[in-house]
């Protein structure tokens, strides 16, 4: 066996030859450059994101909360529990249903939503590709996000 063969044997193990290596670190960089921003709101970048879901849908429950934001009930019980006593949302469960959790924000909350408004501003030009690059990139990693979606629900059934 030649080097150059004993090497193809483990390309598929180098980290340059990784997709999820770069997806993580672009994702680990994003959220330590959010931090910053997010200061100002007294948010983390997990509570942010459960912040615009809210702005966007309003109330919901936490099952419906963690479809869309891709989280267990394990990592958002914390994160609603210090929102909650932050003042930006409540939680209660329904009469002759404990095992349903229904998230709203407050009034508080719902003000928030104008003191958010210059996160994006901060946050435009972290990422230096063009407005096509970008536009590209967001659509193929909704795909690439609907596809696992789909994965798991198939491996569920």
């Amino acid at each position: 066996m030649t080097n150059e063969t004993i090497s193809d044997k483990y390309s598929s193990i180098r980290l340059k030859n990784q997709l999820c290596f770069p997806l993580y670190a672009c994702a680990k960089e994003i959220v330590r450059l959010y931090r910053k921003p997010l200061e100002k709101l007294g948010l983390t970048y997990t509570q942010y994101v459960v912040m615009m879901v809210f702005w966007e849908y309003g109330g919901m429950t936490e099952k419906e909360l963690g479809g869309i934001v891709h989280l267990d009930s394990g990592t958002l019980a914390p994160l609603l529990k210090r929102l909650e006593k932050q003042g930006l949302v409540t939680r209660k469960r329904p009469e002759g249903n404990e095992n349903r959790l229904y998230i709203s924000l407050t009034e508080q909350g719902d003000k928030l939503k104008e003191e958010a408004l210059h996160v994006p501003e901060e946050m435009s030009g972290c990422i230096r590709l063009s407005g096509e690059e970008l536009f590209v990139l967001k659509k193929l990693l909704d795909k690439a996000l609907l596809n696992m979606d789909e994965n798991v629900k198939e491996t569920l059934l």
